[in-house]
């Protein structure tokens, strides 16, 4: 009769001890489920904050491009003939500053200042959200952690547990596995860090020494985003909704 309680109990133990598993599991795959979504939310932030650089961008690109533009050849006979035709002290003047009017080139210059300003406090700004990327990804490593650990606790990976006891069904939360959501999380850190050193190393780069070229392949560069892929993000999105 002894035996018989004592097994009774034991059994009845089992059953606390997997409810007690399941609902760790569901806490911890809410919490990881919490955590994408902010990663998510600084992943539009970052990108929101790099389109608007893209502006900045392109706008360095387009003063500079204007204040590098090349003189009149005189050396034409042509033009020569022309000029002589029609010279006046200020088209003298105009041609010694190198075809550029003095405003144009005052507003060209205020351009290229806003510009760089503009895409130096985009850095800034970035770097910030990527320490924010940093902690989630952190928090989503210690997750898999605690779910590794968890697996080696238990006897058995169920995702389902009957209590014949209280006849009650404890199911998992539908979706994707705590380390399928740290996994994605960590490739999409990955990618944004990539693209964060590109853009940090375009920025650094730029002068008005900058050739025409350098300056177009700089804007393909970053509104491309190379390390960027798109389908992995969209993946990411689809978990949400």
């Amino acid at each position: 009769m002894q035996i018989l309680v004592y097994l009774k109990q034991c059994y009845l133990c089992s059953f606390r001890l997997k409810d007690e598993d399941m609902e760790t599991r569901i806490e911890l795959k809410k919490k990881i489920s919490e955590i994408f979504k902010d990663f998510m939310t600084v992943i539009t932030q970052l990108e929101e904050l790099g389109n608007a650089a893209n502006n900045f961008l392109l706008r360095f690109q387009q003063g500079l491009s204007f204040l590098q533009r090349p003189p009149i050849v005189t050396s034409s006979k042509l033009i020569e003939n022309i000029i002589k035709k029609n010279e006046t002290r200020r088209l003298k003047s105009y041609i010694e500053a190198g075809c550029i009017n003095i405003h144009d080139a005052a507003q060209s210059t205020r351009a290229l200042h806003t510009s760089l300003s503009g895409l130096s406090d985009h850095l800034i700004k970035a770097k910030n959200l990527l320490i924010e990327l940093e902690r989630l990804t952190d928090e989503a490593a210690l997750a898999i952690e605690s779910a590794t650990q968890l697996d080696k606790d238990s006897s058995d990976g169920l995702q389902q547990v009957t209590c014949d006891e209280e006849n009650e069904t404890v199911q998992l939360p539908q979706g994707p596995e705590v380390t399928e959501y740290a996994a994605l999380i960590a490739v999409i850190y990955s990618m944004m860090k990539q693209n964060y050193v590109m853009q940090d190393k375009i920025v650094r780069s730029l002068s008005l020494k900058s050739s025409s070229g350098e300056l177009e392949t700089y804007s393909l560069m970053w509104s491309l985003r190379p390390f960027v892929e798109d389908e992995i993000v969209n993946r990411a999105w689809k978990w949400i909704y």
